[in-house]
């Protein structure tokens, strides 16, 4: 656990033990200036198993549709093809579905898959959590070789970012059909830290504020602030030996200003702000008891700034989520095709834009790879209703930067967009895809501490053929 105390001792005087404990931030139970030690003698060691790279999965909960994303089908009979139409995109002959222009004009930037598999159609969060990841979030499988924090910024490896992340208003994290913060068979130190998780402290970073509890980011900010002025002054601190002193500036400069977006341009904040488009995107009457899922989508381009700003101070893997809102069956609770697609697919495709934008013009692209699918995908059939139903033997894959090669389509689907026609990618494949990105895995075979188990779920399928 990370603990500060949010107040002085008597006079004024913050004794040594309660100014910082960093357990759980470490592996084994170290503070945060044992694991400092513990890496530099590990690099003597010549043991560099990580790459200098990030990975943002945005998971799309609810399961989105090939067709009215990035394969139309604007060839096939009516009940198959694109509710939304298509538009042309800045690869010669690929089209989009007709709410991503802003994507559109950047396809030659990111690369999408359209023979992407996920087995089943199914409501849970198989691609992030599941068998193939044993269980566990998949940043837990790369915190299990990184460790649970980084010793330059005291920053998480691993995190998990909820709507409540940014807006405390917003709807709770829907854990219905999967917990992102399961470790499955690996250890709960390797958990996801989530901030704005709501009133229960967090086991793999624990803030001691005076409640004792972790109620929002404000909370967090506020007292790191009042900890940073004590500290830039104190003899404690001083007296410390180097690695501890290293630990303090890690917080200082790490932790404390990474997930305040008030340190961002206000310019570039509004350009990754996706609420102002659903004022103008009325839900019909009918639809009305999904509102609180387009609410979710108001906090998606915030999520993704705080991503970067994350992955840029050395998070290694970051989730992000909304909640339920690609779920489109035209029911009671589900929105259609062309409804849904209005309160979902353009605040997606102006907060991963402005993602894009931001990344290339800070020179990220090869530093961070951002990685955009659901559960699943949608049934080739419209129903009566003009909605789209659980499909699992296909669903739309997008994958932007991390080294990996980009402008182009991978793959393609049948006729019908219900199945791979050519080369099939499965979400083994997706998984070795992002370890290969994240990881020299020959180097992660040498570490001693790596079960086994682990490193088979990383290399178990192929990276995508034509991606690296």
């Amino acid at each position: 656990m990370l603990s500060f105390q949010d107040h002085f001792c008597e006079a004024g005087v913050w004794r040594r033990r309660q100014f910082l404990r960093a357990g759980a931030l470490a592996l084994g139970g170290l503070s945060l200036g044992d694991q400092l030690a513990v890496r530099a003698a590990g690099a003597e060691q010549g043991i560099k198993a990580l790459k200098d790279r990030s990975v943002i999965f945005l998971f799309m909960h609810g399961g989105p549709s090939q067709f009215e994303t990035f394969d139309p089908k604007m060839e096939a009979p009516s009940q198959i093809r694109s509710c939304t139409g298509e538009i042309r995109t800045s690869l010669p002959g690929i089209t989009f579905g007709s709410t991503f222009p802003q994507l559109a004009k950047l396809a030659h930037k990111f690369s999408v898959v359209r023979s992407f598999v996920t087995g089943d159609g199914n409501h849970d969060i198989k691609p992030i959590l599941g068998a193939d990841t044993l269980k566990a979030n998949m940043g837990s499988l790369y915190a299990q070789v990184a460790g649970s924090a980084r010793p330059d910024t005291a920053m998480p490896t691993n995190v998990a970012l909820f709507p409540r992340s940014v807006e405390a208003g917003a709807q709770a994290a829907v854990t219905e059909f999967g917990n992102f913060e399961g470790t499955g068979e690996l250890s709960r130190s390797l958990a996801p830290f989530v901030p704005g998780a709501g009133a229960d402290l967090q086991q793999d970073m624990r803030l001691n504020l005076p409640e004792g509890r972790f109620h929002d980011r404000q909370g967090l900010l506020g007292a790191l602030d009042r900890w940073r002025r004590w500290g830039e002054g104190s003899e404690v601190v001083r007296g410390y030996d180097g690695f501890q002193q290293q630990a303090f500036e890690a917080l200082h400069k790490g932790v404390f200003d990474a997930f305040d977006l008030s340190r961002e341009d206000r310019r570039l904040v509004e350009r990754y702000d996706t609420a102002a488009l659903l004022p103008r995107h009325k839900i019909n009457e009918k639809y009305k008891n999904i509102n609180h899922y387009a609410t979710n989508a108001e906090t998606l381009g915030r999520q993704l700034l705080l991503a970067r700003r994350l992955c840029e101070r050395g998070a290694g893997f970051v989730t992000v989520t909304t909640s339920f809102i690609w779920d489109m069956h035209a029911d009671a609770n589900n929105a259609p095709m062309t409804t849904g697609m209005e309160y979902v697919g353009r605040p997606f495709d102006h907060a991963v834009s402005a993602f894009i934008e931001d990344v290339e013009a800070r020179g990220l692209r090869d530093k961070i790879l951002l990685v955009c699918c659901g559960e699943m995908g949608r049934s080739p059939a419209i129903n009566r209703d003009g909605g789209r139903d659980h499909w699992g033997n296909l669903a739309p894959l997008l994958l932007y930067g991390g080294g990996l090669k980009m402008g182009q389509v991978i793959g393609q689907s049948s006729k019908d967009g219900g199945e791979p026609a050519a080369q099939p990618v499965s979400m083994k494949d997706l998984v070795a895809t992002i370890m290969h990105s994240l990881l020299d895995l020959g180097q992660v075979r040498l570490m001693t501490g790596v079960p086994p188990r682990v490193i088979e779920a990383m290399t178990r399928g192929q990276p995508i053929e034509g991606l690296v």
